[in-house]
């Protein structure tokens, strides 16, 4: 039982971080192209290809 009066808290807290993680990857525009990164996966990775 005592072990709940740390877990809680810690559960809470860690929830916590993780909504304002994603909170803020919203407000500095992380998922505003999603259209172009499935086109850019279709293309070739030119950097990694190096020419014979």
């Amino acid at each position: 039982m005592e072990a709940l009066i740390w877990l809680i808290p810690v559960s809470l807290g860690l929830g916590l971080l993780g909504l304002g993680a994603f909170v803020w990857t919203l407000r500095h525009r992380q998922y505003d192209d999603p259209s172009g990164d499935a086109a850019r996966i279709l293309l070739p990775d030119w950097d990694n290809n190096p020419k014979p």
